[in-house]
């Protein structure tokens, strides 16, 4: 049997979600039976277990503490690695970007000022080089459209074309 807390609404449909905290959420609608929600909890078991268990394993990088000399060594790493991932991800975008800067964020993985300074987490490292790349080539787009626009993403997905799935990695795990 899963654990799970219920939170009933005005909605028409029995909904699992998995908190980042690993709390399995149960939202079904004001008129369905303990009988209907059990069974669609057990219907999707597997599912919710799987979930569980990546959000035990996400769980356990994201709450890792880091050291100032860690954060140090991680920041001048990534320096280096994104600074050369920069580099050629520009060159074919046809690209020119000002400085770059590794900064200790939590929630931002990347930004792009209006001066074409590009800024990244030094977390970046930690992923998979891909979802490294995925975010400077979304940065370096930003140079060519400044915003989220259907043009902007035609140019991620001309360097990138399998950006979504790396866009979906970040999303589950970052």
């Amino acid at each position: 049997m899963i654990d799970y807390q219920l939170i009933r609404s005005k909605r028409k449909t029995i909904a699992i979600k998995i908190t980042r905290e690993g709390i399995v959420e149960v939202r079904a609608p004001l008129f369905s039976t303990d009988y209907q929600i059990e069974k669609f909890v057990e219907d999707h078991a597997e599912w919710i277990n799987e979930k569980l268990a990546e959000t035990n394993s996400d769980n356990r990088i994201s709450s890792m503490e880091f050291t100032p000399a860690q954060i140090r060594v991680y920041k001048e790493r990534a320096k280096g690695i994104i600074s050369r991932r920069v580099q050629h991800y520009a060159q074919l975008m046809g690209v020119n970007y000002g400085r770059i800067t590794i900064k200790d964020q939590k929630s931002r993985w990347g930004s792009c000022s209006e001066k074409s300074n590009l800024n990244f987490s030094w977390r970046l490292i930690l992923m998979p080089i891909e979802v490294m790349d995925y975010v400077v080539v979304h940065e370096l787009a930003h140079l060519k459209q400044m915003n989220h626009s259907d043009a902007f993403w035609e140019e991620v997905e001309k360097i990138m074309p399998d950006y979504k799935e790396h866009r979906k990695w970040l999303k589950e795990n970052g």
